[in-house]
């Protein structure tokens, strides 16, 4: 693969199936070079195999597809090439989609009311004078922001305080009604005479007049300043339920509850689980299909709230009528947080999660009350699943496919599409092999070579993945596929501090960083060295971002036989990170410890000095996350001391550039980093 092919490279959603299981709707988004930014459609997949795959719609970017409990409807979201997404519906059958949303800065997601006839969604909602919603009043001559807490900033979104996402209840149309049209002329001016009126004598503070009268009303749910999340109906429709920091000192702590929302009339929102007991960070909640259970998915931050550090996600389940939770899963060694935060109502009274398995992710089943399986395991890696009719779709990538699409079927997987075809045949994936070494103290080390064609000696590359509570898996890896078909040997692995190996596993760095995580990856370089004579131990190159880039950055300080490096958007000081990153108020304490002695004894600025190793550093100019002045600080560092060293900045990109920047930035980030391996590290064969 080479970085032209990036537009190859197909993103397959979790699957929304027909409830009466015949079919399943998914959306295929990939980037495009023309448009600069990510295009694509909804497919509609049969499980008929007579029956090929067929693109559903035609928009410039539709995704985030479900059905209308009673199969006649499907919903999408769909934004143009410069617009914000906005709701969609269009006969399950077929036709012409029809917009039913006109959210200022987009909405976010939704979801169905069992009646079919209503649609819970979340949009961020601006105050009056931000964001383009007084005409004339650019950014830049915006009022000030008074900022008082924590919270203010996220990565990819800025500042939150002033657009918290709420929700909102919409009323589906009937499809068959003839669509209303934009007034003009006369018309036009008449309701605006109608409309100034009105104005005079209505409340400011009504929520059910649309600026647009070709959409339906929608009225406004929730109002306190935090984000509504995972909002859900009740299996009676009377009732939403969505997850929120509304407890008082929310800001100190990343704890959220369960809430619920009465539909009919103006309701204050009714705690379901308070943080007033074990405090949690909840991320996904839904009732079950016959109403006698609450399933939600959460981790455990302890007594302060904030001990997030390599905790895994369990599946916790209540009684609807009240009740302590019951866990279901085993929280020690499964975590069922994989970033999408599936979970699939299956059954009348079990549901569908995702777990992260030692560089796999698999799919499971839980009971409320028992009967819990694991329908999808192996070298593969489930993305998502939809059950409907009997029937359950998964969509899945593994080291032949970025994503694809298969139905379940006495416990295997019947594949129905192949989105990558084209990546196989045009740009070539090679198959990545599988390993595992012992560390000094014997603990033993998972992970992947992806070695080049040839015979060798290839030059060595030692990737390093971000989190660091993550994990590098057995599915299609743009980057290694990339550096692999330029000539080198790439070695990736999954040290202590990852995900997918337990709780014990992941928070065994807690308070060192730089420790057994530095020991586990070079003992994974050193045991790949000694194993495959392919493998040219005098060129050796080191790279990873975020905390890849942080581990990167320690490595070269203390281990000089690298010829370079690249450090990407990386936590390099712990003590700036506090008060820049949108996460730094808590993260480096918990990681590194807050004390300064704590903070030094882990911190890659503190021990620059000893850096050797001529060092590309690459960072966004908006990224939020690992801000770019840990970026710009470590690169002058260098320079001052003598190493070379350069800096690689991108405009308009967040700590998300190597996964979803523009397709230009994506690719231009390719180049630089092959130019900078073919000058230190050049592939002799």
């Amino acid at each position: 693969m080479k970085p032209e092919h990036l537009p190859l490279l197909n993103s397959v959603s979790a699957p929304t199936v027909h409830p009466d299981g015949t079919r399943a709707v998914v959306s295929v988004v990939h980037p495009d070079f023309d448009a600069d930014t990510y295009v694509g459609q909804l497919w509609s997949i049969s499980r008929n195999p007579e029956r090929l795959p067929r693109r559903l719609t035609r928009g410039f970017r539709d995704t985030s597809p479900a059905f209308s409990p009673d199969g006649r409807v499907l919903a999408f979201l769909r934004t143009s090439s410069e617009g914000k997404f906005q709701l969609h519906v269009v006969d399950a059958a077929g036709g012409e989609p029809q917009v039913i949303t006109n959210a200022k800065l987009g909405v976010s997601y939704f979801a169905w009311a069992p009646d079919s006839h209503r649609i819970v969604f979340a949009a961020r909602t601006p105050e009056e004078g931000r964001y383009g919603t007084v005409d004339g009043v650019s950014s830049a001559a915006e009022d000030a922001r008074l900022i008082t807490d924590y919270k203010y900033r996220m990565n990819g979104v800025g500042y939150t305080a002033d657009k918290p996402l709420q929700l909102f209840l919409v009323h589906v149309p009937d499809l068959d009604d003839e669509p209303k049209v934009v007034r003009s002329g006369r018309a036009a001016q008449k309701r605006n005479v109608a409309t100034d009126s009105a104005d005079q004598h209505a409340s400011k503070d009504s929520p059910d007049v649309p600026e647009d009268e070709t959409v339906p009303p929608a009225r406004q749910l929730t109002s306190a300043p935090v984000d509504h999340e995972s909002a859900t109906f009740s299996s009676d429709g009377a009732t939403i339920f969505f997850v929120a920091a509304l407890h008082e000192g929310s800001d100190g702590d990343l704890a959220t509850g369960i809430y619920s929302l009465a539909v009919a009339g103006v309701q204050e929102p009714v705690p379901v689980l308070s943080v007033d007991g074990p405090r949690q960070a909840i991320h996904t909640v839904r009732q079950s299909r016959d109403g006698k259970w609450l399933f939600y998915l959460a981790q455990d931050l302890g007594t302060s709230g904030l001990d997030f550090v390599a905790r895994n996600t369990a599946m916790y389940v209540i009684p609807s009528g009240g009740g302590d939770p019951t866990c279901m899963s085993d929280v020690e060694n499964m975590d069922l947080d994989t970033g999408g935060g599936l979970l699939e109502l299956q059954g009348d009274d079990s549901a569908l999660v995702l777990n992260n398995a030692q560089g796999t992710v698999e799919l499971l089943e839980f009971g409320a009350t028992g009967n819990n399986a694991l329908l999808v395991h192996g070298d593969r890696v489930v993305v998502g699943a939809g059950s409907g009719g009997g029937s359950i779709f998964v969509t899945f990538g593994d080291s032949a496919t970025a994503g694809d699409v298969a139905i379940l079927e006495a416990g295997q997987l019947r594949l129905l599409t192949d989105f990558s075809a084209r990546l196989r045949t045009e740009a070539g994936i090679i198959e990545p092999r599988e390993l595992t070494f012992s560390s000094q103290d014997g603990h033993p080390v998972h992970g992947w070579l992806v070695m080049p064609p040839g015979k060798g000696p290839h030059p060595v590359l030692l990737n390093i993945h971000g989190g660091p509570f993550a994990q590098y898996t057995v599915g299609v890896f743009d980057e290694a596929q990339v550096y692999a078909e330029a000539g080198y040997a790439v070695l990736m692995c999954n040290p202590r501090g990852s995900a997918g190996y337990g709780q014990a596993h992941g928070r065994s760095i807690k308070g060192k960083m730089g420790t057994v995580d530095m020991q586990d990856v070079l003992a994974f370089l050193d045991g790949a060295l000694e194993k495959f004579q392919e493998l040219d131990s005098t060129e050796l190159g080191i790279m990873g971002g975020s905390y890849g880039g942080y581990l990167t950055a320690w490595t070269i300080s203390q281990d000089h036989r690298f010829k370079a490096a690249i450090v990407e958007r990386g936590f390099l000081d712990p003590v700036s990170f506090v008060g820049s990153s949108d996460i730094g108020w808590f993260f480096g304490g918990e990681y590194t410890g807050p004390a300064p002695e704590e903070m030094a004894a882990q911190s890659p600025m503190a021990t620059i000095s000893a850096v050797r190793t001529p060092t590309l550093v690459i960072h966004s100019e908006e990224d939020l996350r690992c801000p770019v002045e840990q970026g710009q600080r470590y690169f002058t560092a260098l320079k001052q001391q003598g190493v070379e060293a350069a800096f690689l900045i991108f405009p308009g990109e967040n700590h998300e550039l190597s996964r979803s920047g523009t397709p230009h930035h994506r690719k231009q980030r390719f180049e630089h980093i092959l130019r900078w391996w073919a000058k230190y590290l050049p592939v002799k064969a």
